[in-house]
């Protein structure tokens, strides 16, 4: 590890500081008199301006009380006014490297190995600029365990990150890295900006935590999630700041954990911009997300969308329901479909979300793709749509069903199955909440009252009938079933072509076999990717050991199904005990990609060039 003591200067006048400390709580600032000596010339003024606002506080009590009904309503979910000015506070206030001063660089250029680790116990930094170049031997290890990330806790340790100036240029060089239970990493006003394949932002394996804050994080390579997941999963919370990518296979956000974004901007200008896989969550609150997916790597999957949720069978994600919830804030699509869910049974929640959809495909697309046992690898969805306004298509196929819930005031302007696709759908409007048809639509059963449905001069075919507008009708939900199966080749692993995943060229998006090839998204080394994917639980990672002795990946798939029924400042404190279990990824190519393939997490167990 070299260690260069460093300063840099910030230069800025009285009145840009004391607006920059209000918005980030800079702790550094060249003009720290000059803020000062204006507080204490100004102390009349404050003091008068006090004496102004006590009075004013004193007459207008009635207004007072309105105007705090009113804020109350504005800050309710849902309240457009409300959202913007978090969003704009939000971006605002988030850091940009003008904006930190740094006392010290710590930096690392050996392969495999960290800027900065912690390792059962509890240590913090602030105003530290972190650079890591070096590149992993195994993808496994990187993405599983840790292996040459830039900044690493491990074994319960505590890292308490403020202020951080953190950059990776190398493969498997992820910024910020939190590995096995009991592991937290707190981090706030920081940047992280990497560049190398298969090396994310944040990033989350074997039931660690992560807790972020204003961070503004820039990726540029492949397989590079801002927010990023891999086997084992964990927990991860992130509260403001700005999430940029621009690599192939690096949607914003890689779900094989719980992941929550609140008050954020997200975009991708590549990939997706939400990726889940298996029975994890990602929850948006109050998020401006962006996604231009319009990059490919295989040849498993011809769409291409904004969120995708699926399940790779690569062994990374456990199986059972996936989730995506979106609270408020917009969702704007570039290309393709918003939705798309693939070979597992998910749960899409909408509230009064702002969804702009600017590509040519459908809002929601259910089908199979080349993850999972054949004829039986569709999307099992269940979408709950609150205050919500949707427009655009939905398509269901043969092997996939929908459960469709438009509730408290909710409008749906376009059809389902236009094509008389085969897929079982339930349609459930209440609460006022009206459906106007753009073509014909075929449907299973409808849950609706009399005026809750505008044919606008289209047919509605509930299981082969026709709709007779005016009436009310009461119908049965698709039950929606999942089946459990080991992830591997030979087991229901193996998309039908025996190439490892949809996508478009038997190689997903981050070599996991995942959506658009098959590695899966993320780098997780599915089916088709070159060998059989671990079945089973996560391996124990031995005690003590640091990421470069952490033992092999293991772990299940699922495919589902459905029935007809219902500082320079650094502390360190005491140990903490170690964890175990993890999540995998295997190596992506440093070259561009220029094959077709739809795009979400990907890499290959490879550090060569490949193409599709």
């Amino acid at each position: 590890m070299e260690r260069s003591t460093m300063k840099t200067y910030l230069t800025c006048g009285a009145t840009a500081l004391a607006s920059a400390a209000l918005a980030f709580s800079l702790s550094a600032c060249a003009a720290t008199s000059e803020m000062s000596s204006a507080a204490v010339g100004s102390a009349g003024t404050s003091s008068a301006a006090a004496e102004v606002a006590e009075s004013a506080s004193t007459s207008s009590t009635g207004a007072s009380r309105a105007a705090a009904s009113n804020a109350e309503s504005a800050s309710t979910p849902g309240s457009s006014a409300a959202e913007q000015a978090s969003l704009t506070s939000a971006f605002d206030s988030t850091p940009t490297k003008d904006d930190i001063t740094t006392n010290e660089t710590v930096s690392n250029s050996a392969n495999g190995e960290h800027a900065i680790e912690a390792s059962g116990t509890s240590e913090s930094y602030s105003n530290v600029a972190v650079e890591k170049t070096g590149d992993s031997d195994s993808g496994d290890e990187a993405d599983f365990y840790g292996d040459n990330a830039t900044v690493f806790a491990t074994d319960g340790a505590t890292l308490d990150l403020n202020q951080m100036v953190i950059t990776s240029d190398g493969q498997h060089a992820n910024g910020v890295f939190s590995y096995g239970e009991g592991t937290t990493v707190n981090i706030t006003d920081s940047i992280i900006d990497t560049k190398g394949n298969c090396s994310g932002g944040l990033m989350t394996t074997g039931g660690g935590t992560m807790n972020a804050k204003n961070l503004r994080i820039t990726t540029s390579g492949n397989s590079s999630a801002a927010i990023r997941s891999d086997r084992g999963g964990g927990t991860v919370n992130v509260d403001g700041g700005v999430y940029t990518t621009s690599g192939t296979g690096s949607p914003v956000i890689y779900s094989t954990a719980d992941i929550t974004v609140s008050n954020a901007q997200l975009e991708s200008t590549a990939s997706q911009g939400v990726v889940v896989e298996g029975k994890n969550s990602v929850t948006l609150n109050n998020v401006d997300l962006v996604a231009d997916n319009n990059t490919k790597n295989s040849d498993k999957s011809d769409f291409y969308q904004a969120v995708m949720i699926y399940q790779s069978m690569s062994g990374d994600a456990t199986s059972g329901t996936s989730s995506f919830a979106m609270n408020g804030g917009s969702l704007t699509n570039a290309n393709g479909d918003v939705f798309f869910a693939n070979n597992t049974a998910c749960e899409i929640t909408l509230n009064d979300t702002t969804i702009v959809n600017n590509g040519d495909g459908m809002f929601l697309r259910a089908a199979a793709a080349g993850w999972g046992n054949e004829g039986s690898n569709g999307g099992q969805v269940t979408l709950h749509a609150n205050k919500q306004v949707i427009n655009g298509d939905m398509v269901v196929d043969d092997v996939s069903n929908l459960n469709l819930y438009l509730e408290n005031g909710s409008t749906f302007t376009g059809t389902i199955n236009a094509d008389k696709q085969a897929g079982k759908v339930y349609v459930d409007l209440s609460g006022g909440s009206k459906w106007t048809l753009t073509s014909d639509a075929y449907i299973t059963s409808l849950t609706c009252e009399a005026d809750s449905i505008d044919l606008n001069g289209h047919t509605l075919y509930v299981d082969g009938k026709a709709y007779e507008t005016g009436t009310a009708s009461s119908g049965t939900a698709i039950e929606i079933v999942v089946s459990e199966s080991t992830g591997g080749p030979g087991d229901g692993g193996t998309p039908p072509d025996g190439q490892g995943g949809p996508g478009d060229g038997g190689t997903p998006p981050d070599g996991k076999g995942g959506p658009n090839g098959g590695t899966p998204p993320d780098g997780k080394g599915g089916p088709g990717d070159g060998g059989t994917p671990p079945s089973g639980t996560p391996p124990e990672k031995p005690s003590g050991t640091p990421p470069d002795g952490k033992g092999g990946p293991n772990s299940s798939g699922n495919s589902a199904t459905s029935s007809d029924s219902a500082s320079s400042g650094k502390t360190t404190g005491g140990d903490s005990s170690s964890a175990d279990g993890g999540d995998g990824s295997t190596d992506s190519n440093n070259g561009s990609s220029t094959s077709d393939s739809t795009s979400a997490e990907q890499s290959s167990e490879s550090s060569s060039s490949t193409t599709s």
